[in-house]
């Protein structure tokens, strides 16, 4: 027996050989992951992780890439891509880029889709291709644990409560209401229509007024409809708008008429322009999300993943009302005014 274990020990020293830890699993994907790194391996190899917003021009996909960037700080090495389409109706671009990304073999993509079924087929490519996808801020019409690992956003729906249950305070219980809706396939538009509605058919004495129309993709576009809603009904005590562009071209057009401040007004998301109408009481409220959470949860939920640790189906990012008389309190400024000049790239 002491023969044998010099012997061991001499062909040790002979050799240099050393003992290997075992490869870990990466959970659900059937992939081995590199030997734990030691003080003489190369660096570890970055991780490439793709994030397709809906857009990149509005100040809420900003905030998602400073969110992103954050976590890339933090849980690095990552080779971060941010690309999204030009326009905000554009399907066809964002599902290219999701082929692309795919074709590239990319890590992990980190997708917002702008329409809850049209982007489906593109994920679901990506699953097949071994690339897990997280979903942020607007849902898609698949399953979380087969079509993609994870759902990370905002309670629409409570957020659309919140802006039904703010109308119907400020207007007293009674009134005639616009709702000026976003656009078609867009999930987390759909649930805070939804929401609101709902909360507003619990007060009796609020009519909700054309509820139909939809404002586009952009400012321009929602000014205009705002414009053509006012034209043709011109009677109306209250108005909500589900998203940034349609809130912001509702604003527009009421500047326009002369009408901002008077007639009462609740919209979705913080950017520098809602925020001022909001100090101004041209707004009686703001719902705002946290894209920055929104971001940087997407991206550490791939890290996680591809590390092999589990994750969560359903990742909740936190949604509440601001009004004119509490926008001031400390635990909003962040929301209201985040500061993203530190994750810049």
């Amino acid at each position: 027996m002491m023969m044998r274990v010099g012997m061991c020990l001499l062909l040790a020293g002979l050799t240099g050989c050393e003992a290997k830890p075992p490869a870990n699993r990466e959970s659900g994907q059937g992939t081995t992951q590199p030997a734990a790194k030691t003080a003489a391996s190369a660096p570890a190899k970055p991780l490439r992780i793709a994030v397709i917003p809906k857009g990149t021009t509005h100040d809420f996909w900003k905030s998602v890439h400073a969110g992103a960037l954050k976590a890339k700080q933090e849980f690095g090495p990552i080779d971060l891509i941010f690309r999204g389409p030009e326009k905000e109706d554009d399907r066809e671009q964002q599902v290219s880029l999701v082929q692309n990304f795919i074709s590239s073999r990319v890590d992990a993509i980190v997708l917002a889709p702008l329409d809850d079924k049209a982007l489906l087929s593109a994920v679901r490519q990506a699953t097949a291709a071994k690339i897990p996808v997280v979903i942020i801020d607007s849902g898609l019409a698949g399953e979380v644990g087969k079509d993609f690992i994870s759902f990370a956003a905002t309670d629409n729906y409570k957020g659309g409560q919140l802006a039904g249950e703010r109308i119907g305070e400020v207007l007293g219980g009674k009134g005639r209401v616009l709702l000026l809706r976003y656009q078609e396939g867009s999930a987390s538009t759909v649930e805070r229509e939804r929401g609101f509605t709902e909360a507003l058919a619990k007060v009796a004495g609020i009519e909700l007024v054309d509820p139909k129309r939809y404002a586009g993709p952009t400012r321009a576009t929602a000014q205009e409809a705002s414009e053509n809603l006012l034209t043709a009904h011109g009677d109306v005590q209250g108005v909500f708008c589900p998203y940034e562009s349609s809130t912001f071209g509702m604003l527009l057009a009421l500047r326009s008429r002369g009408l901002a401040g008077k007639i009462h007004f609740v919209g979705f998301d913080a950017s520098p322009g809602l925020v001022e109408a909001l100090g101004k009481g041209e707004l009686d409220g703001l719902v705002v999300q946290n894209p920055m959470k929104m971001g940087y949860t997407g991206v550490k939920t791939a890290v996680d993943y591809l590390r092999g640790r589990p994750v969560p189906p359903q990742q909740d990012t936190g949604v509440v009302l601001v009004t004119p008389q509490s926008m001031n309190d400390p635990e909003y400024k962040d929301l209201l005014s985040p500061d993203l000049s530190k994750y810049r790239e």
